[in-house]
């Protein structure tokens, strides 16, 4: 076992919560990191995906997808059109850019499923934006992070009235 990987016995426990609230989450990150970041490009070609995150070792994935107005969250019984799966330790890497994803993609610690030419597009334009996520967050004010809530769970009803 890496030691570096979420024991097994709290995956199984993490994986029995739902994926809504932590769903929430991520999609109000994004959009705080990525939704202006984006060439016009790749925001079209993203138009009405819809992804998933999942953390293998947490047992825990995360659906969101992206709309004119941003990400929001997306509830799972739609499936997505591009799966990225890989463990916890592996993603804080790649967020921190101490790890390349093609050395992840090509040794199966990063593994992509669906749409694998959206996956590569969004893998290179992460790359060409050289965002460091854990930077980014700290100059975000805590007060402006509690308000994005409500706007996400508003945008994300909206979006799947439509």
């Amino acid at each position: 076992m890496n030691p570096y990987n979420i024991p097994k016995p709290i995956g199984q426990i993490v994986s029995c919560l739902p994926s809504w609230p932590g769903s929430v989450v991520f999609a109000t990150l994004l959009n705080q990191i990525l939704k202006d970041r984006l060439p016009e490009d790749v925001a079209e070609a993203m138009l009405g995906k819809q992804f998933r995150i999942a953390v293998t070792d947490a047992g825990v994935h995360f659906n969101f997808a992206w709309t004119k107005g941003g990400f929001v969250p997306a509830w799972e019984d739609a499936g997505p059109d591009l799966t990225i799966s890989a463990s916890a330790q592996d993603f804080y890497r790649l967020a921190r850019r101490e790890e390349d994803p093609d050395t992840l993609f090509f040794s199966r610690r990063l593994v992509m499923e669906g749409d694998t030419e959206l996956g590569l597009m969004i893998k290179n334009t992460l790359d060409a934006l050289e965002l460091n996520v854990f930077e980014l967050l700290k100059a975000l004010p805590a007060q402006k992070f509690k308000s994005l809530f409500p706007v996400s769970m508003k945008k994300s009803r909206e979006w799947h009235k439509s």
